[in-house]
C-alpha cells in the first residue's frame, strides 16, 4: 500500500486561525522548529494510481494541489480520488466534501448513522447521486472498496467501533447517561488490507484504549492514531480551551493512562500520530516531548508524509 498523509493536524489545522497559544504565536514569529500543518486526512493507494481518501478536510482542495499523485491525469476531467471513506461527522472530516461536487464519479462509503447525517443536511446534495453513490458499511464486516462503477480498487476496509463521542455539532445535552447521544457508529476505527496479509490500521479519534482494540492493534504493520492532546488537561493550562481530551473523546499521548503506555507492549511495524492539536508541543521539532514520543518507537506524521508497507 502507498499511503499519503495529506494532512496531519486536528481541526481548525495549525497554525489554528484566530490563535495566539504558545505553538502558534511562535509560528506567527516566524519559528522555524515548527511547520504548518493541514487538517487530519491520507489517501491510499493499492496500485499507485487510483487512490482511497479518507476523511474530507475543509483543506482537501489545497491538499490535492499539494499532493501531484491526486492531480488530474487525462481527459478534460479526472481524479485519481476514486472511492472517499468517513470515520464520523466531524466539521474537520465532512466538510471537504464540498470541494468533490465537480459531477466527478467515486464512491461515498460511511455509517448508516454518518450517511443520515449528510442526508440532514440539504448543503451535501451538491454531491450529485447520478456521480457520487453513498455507500454503507456495517461494523466488523469486511467490505470491499470499489469505483463508482463497481471496479475495484485492491483494497479491503472493516470499519470497527472505538471509544468516542459523537461529534460536536451533533451533541444532546439532554440525552440520557451524560454521553451527549454518542452511539457505536459515532466514532470508528478502520482496518485497511490489499490481500498480501498486512493490516494498516487509521483510528485518528480515540477516547482510550480497550483490551479488545489492543488485541485487534496488536501485529499490524502499520497503525496511524490519535494525537490530538500531549496531556488531557493542556488545553485548559494554556488557557485556550476549557474541554478535556476525554471530554472531547481523545485520549492523551502523554501519562500511565496515555497512548504511548497503552501502546508499549504491543507488535506494531509504525506507529503514527496524526490529528494533532495546535497546543500540543510535539509539533515543535526540538521540543522533549517529541523526543520522548520518538524514542518510544513513534513517529510524527506531518504534511506531505508518505508511508509505504
Amino acid at each position: 500500500m502507498n499511503i499519503l498523509v495529506l494532512g496531519a493536524a486536528a481541526g481548525g489545522g495549525f497554525p489554528q486561525w484566530n490563535c495566539n497559544c504558545d505553538n502558534c504565536r511562535a509560528f506567527w514569529q516566524g519559528d522555524a522548529n515548527l511547520k504548518a500543518q493541514t487538517q487530519s486526512s491520507i489517501a491510499v493507494s493499492a496500485d499507485g494510481y487510483r487512490y482511497v481518501l479518507f476523511n474530507a478536510s475543509p483543506d482537501l482542495r489545497q491538499q490535492i494541489e499539494r499532493n501531484p499523485a491526486l492531480h488530474p491525469k487525462t481527459g478534460l476531467r479526472d481524479s485519481p480520488i476514486r472511492a472517499a471513506v468517513l470515520t464520523n461527522g466531524d466539521v474537520d472530516h465532512i466538510a471537504g466534501l464540498l470541494n468533490l461536487r465537480e459531477s466527478q464519479p467515486f464512491g461515498l462509503y460511511a455509517t448508516s448513522r454518518i450517511h443520515d447525517v449528510l442526508a440532514a443536511n440539504t448543503v451535501f446534495n451538491v454531491l450529485n447521486p447520478d456521480f457520487v453513490e453513498r455507500r454503507t458499511f456495517r461494523l466488523d464486516e469486511a467490505v470491499e472498496l470499489k469505483e463508482k462503477d463497481g471496479t475495484p480498487l485492491g483494497l479491503t476496509l472493516t470499519v470497527f467501533p472505538v471509544p468516542g463521542k459523537v461529534a460536536l455539532w451533533l451533541e444532546d445535552k439532554d440525552a440520557e447517561g451524560g454521553n451527549f447521544g454518542t452511539v457505536d457508529e459515532d466514532t470508528v476505527g478502520l482496518e485497511i488490507s490489499d490481500g498480501s496479509g498486512q493490516r494498516v490500521y487509521y483510528i485518528p479519534g480515540c477516547a482510550r484504549m480497550t483490551g479488545e482494540l489492543a488485541r485487534r492493534l496488536d501485529g499490524a504493520a502499520l497503525v496511524f492514531f490519535d494525537g490530538t492532546l500531549w496531556t488531557d488537561d493542556e488545553m485548559i493550562r494554556q488557557k485556550v480551551g476549557i474541554k478535556t481530551g476525554q471530554r472531547m473523546g481523545h485520549m492523551s499521548m502523554s501519562g500511565d493512562d496515555g497512548s504511548m503506555a497503552a501502546f508499549a507492549g504491543l507488535d506494531i511495524g509504525q506507529r503514527i500520530y496524526i490529528h494533532i492539536n495546535n497546543t500540543n508541543p510535539v509539533l515543535r521539532s526540538d521540543a522533549p516531548e517529541r523526543a520522548e514520543v520518538e524514542a518510544a518507537g513513534w513517529k510524527i506524521a506531518h504534511d506531505g508524509m508518505v508511508v509505504s508497507t
